[in-house]
């Protein structure tokens, strides 16, 4: 058995998830053995401040990514959504591993069944905004924290959005109450996909994680990624970007993008 890899990664219970499962892929595929590298980050540590107010897009992200290019691990485990549209120097993006869903969704109640003046929670200006589209009457709260805490913070008679990726890796899909279709919210840029970084020097573990790679979810997710990148905005715009293959086959991709005032 070759020497094993360290995977850096958030501590949350999701981002935890995310690396068990890159790992299984891993140990399946490549035959190698994995060592995780537990890493705190500023948007894990500072919980009561909107994600816009202490560096938006990234903030999950740098920390993660410091433990790789110091040495201390391999390959660090993402959500696409958390990283910047530019790729951190000496690092590349590996592997973008199968998409689970992209959409959001509410949990609480479902969307056609909110009051007049429903209160809905989320941190995200994106969301916010699309929904302010959909129903001006809605009002909205800050909503911070690990899945179970806001899970924990449905607000009476409303509803929190979060994105179904995070709910499916959890085993927790019985608790969508509704699906937003893309008509009504286009997702955040790379929803729903586990993105696997490495230094872009290391050869072995940029090939060990090429068996990894899903060519149909990097190309849409890059054709995302280079949506935010001439935009160059982050997550304190309301921005969202959605790619598809028309088929299995095709060489073009479909982008459908939402921008918010």
């Amino acid at each position: 058995m070759s020497e094993a890899l360290r995977i850096a990664t958030r501590g949350s219970m999701q981002a935890r998830r995310q690396a068990d499962v890159a790992a299984a892929a891993l140990s399946e595929r490549a035959g190698v053995d994995v060592e995780f590298v537990i890493v705190q980050t500023t948007g894990d540590q500072r919980q009561d401040v909107p994600l816009h107010q202490i560096g938006g897009q990234g903030v999950f992200v740098k920390e993660v990514q410091r433990a790789v290019l110091d040495g201390r691990a391999d390959l660090a485990a993402h959500s696409a959504k958390d990283l910047p549209s530019t790729a951190a120097d000496g690092l590349v993006i590996g592997a973008f591993c199968e998409r689970r869903s992209p959409w959001d969704v509410l949990v609480g109640c479902a969307f056609d069944e909110l009051p007049p003046g429903a209160t809905i929670a989320s941190g995200s200006v994106r969301r916010r905004a699309q929904m302010s589209a959909l129903r001006p009457d809605l009002r909205f709260v800050e909503l911070r924290g690990n899945i179970q805490t806001r899970l924990e913070k449905i607000p009476d008679g409303g509803a929190i959005v979060m994105a179904e990726a995070a709910l499916q890796i959890l085993g927790l899909e019985h608790r969508i109450a509704s699906r937003f279709t893309l008509e009504q919210m286009v997702p955040q840029a790379g929803q729903g996909c586990v993105a696997l970084e490495c230094r872009a020097d290391d050869e072995r573990t940029r090939a060990v994680l090429a068996l990894l790679d899903h060519l149909p979810t990097r190309r849409c997710v890059e054709a995302e990624r280079a949506f935010l990148a001439t935009l160059g905005s982050g997550c304190s715009l309301p921005v969202g970007a959605y790619a598809h293959l028309p088929t299995n086959d095709s060489h073009e991709v479909v982008l459908h993008t939402f921008v918010g005032t």
